[in-house]
């Protein structure tokens, strides 16, 4: 069993604007993968998903931001709770996003309104055991699967930032290695900042754009970089 304990309620929870604050992640990992006919194989990118107490859909883990911990920590800490996983955070969210919680999307109220950040993170260590896994089952999907099981729109957004950063990295990495992608490999936890227990954290100086659409963003990446995305 976990000897990690999941926090709850809300007693420390922040509010800004009337709206609840929320931390997530897309948490991903680089996976061996058949390209062709050929058997050869290529480096592609999966991503977790966990599903909800008593719902069918798949979602990305993330709650509520406390006021005991900043941003990053509390996406780190949604990561280990929720889908048992501890990796390496990138400092710069991947957007913020404005949401009706699924417990009060049928109702007139302006109560029940979320503003939620989200980040990537690579994780390097998966848990057995994690707080909440009686209520969250945790999938690895391709990129392909995931906007298919997300249920919720800006979490399908959220995604298509996440592609456009990844696919930039990958373009960043063969220029400054100039080498093939395939020998691009995951950054060693020693090479990052280290956070807490539960994460790293990654930190770059380059800003990252969303891209509108994922048709724009897979025209703005070589094919190389979509086969490495799971296209």
């Amino acid at each position: 069993m976990s000897c990690v304990t999941a926090r709850t309620g809300r007693q420390r929870q922040r509010y800004e604007d009337n709206m609840r604050l929320v931390s997530g992640c897309i948490p991903y990992r680089w996976k061996k993968g058949k390209v062709d006919k050929k058997e050869d194989t290529e480096e592609m990118i999966e991503v977790l998903m966990v599903s909800s107490p008593k719902r069918d859909d798949l979602v990305f883990p993330k709650g509520g931001w406390e006021d005991d911990e900043t941003v990053t920590e509390a996406a780190c800490r949604e990561a280990l709770e929720e889908a048992g996983v501890k990796g390496i955070v990138r400092e710069i969210p991947l957007g913020r996003w404005e949401f009706r919680s699924k417990s009060s999307k049928d109702s007139s109220s302006q109560e029940g309104w979320c503003r939620g950040y989200m980040f990537s993170l690579e994780v390097t260590e998966e848990l057995e055991a994690w707080p909440e896994q009686k209520d969250h089952n945790r999938q690895w999907v391709n990129i392909k699967e995931a906007f298919r099981l997300s249920r919720y729109d800006w979490m399908c957004k959220a995604l298509e930032v996440f592609i456009s950063v990844m696919a930039e990295d990958i373009k960043l990495r063969n220029e400054e290695n100039n080498v093939d992608s395939s020998s691009i490999s995951v950054l060693d936890v020693s090479e990052s900042q280290y956070v807490s227990s539960k994460c790293y954290k990654r930190t770059t100086s380059k800003q990252h754009q969303s891209i509108s659409s994922r048709t724009n963003i897979l025209s703005h990446a070589s094919q190389e970089i979509a086969i490495h995305l799971g296209y």
